[in-house]
C-alpha cells in the first residue's frame, strides 16, 4: 500500500527545478554522518568559489557566469538543507 504522505524519517532537499521531490535527507541519520555530508559540500563550495574567484571571466559569456552560480547556490542550499535537519534534531534534544 502507497501513500502520498511524506514520511517524517525524509525531508526533501529544496528544488527548483521540479515538483516533486527527487532528493530526500534521511532525518534519523546519524548526527556525525549529516555534519560530513554538510561540511563535504560547503568545503567544496569554497574551493570552487575560491577557484573561480581567481580566474579570469572576461572571456565568459553571461549564461557561463548564470551556470557558475547557479552550481554555488545548488551546493549552498544542499548544505543550509542538512543544517536545517540538523538544527532540529538539536532543538528536539
Amino acid at each position: 500500500m502507497t501513500t502520498n504522505q511524506p514520511s517524517s524519517r525524509f525531508t526533501p532537499l529544496t528544488q527548483t527545478a521540479t515538483t516533486h521531490p527527487v532528493l530526500l535527507i534521511d532525518t534519523h541519520a546519524p548526527l556525525p554522518e549529516l555534519h560530513a555530508c554538510a561540511s563535504e559540500r560547503l568545503h567544496a563550495t569554497l574551493d570552487y568559489l575560491t577557484l573561480v574567484a581567481c580566474s579570469s571571466l572576461r572571456d565568459s559569456a553571461t549564461s557561463d557566469i548564470n551556470t557558475l552560480t547557479n552550481v554555488a547556490r545548488i551546493l549552498v542550499q544542499d548544505v543550509a538543507d542538512v543544517f536545517g535537519v540538523i538544527e532540529q534534531r538539536g532543538l528536539e534534544s
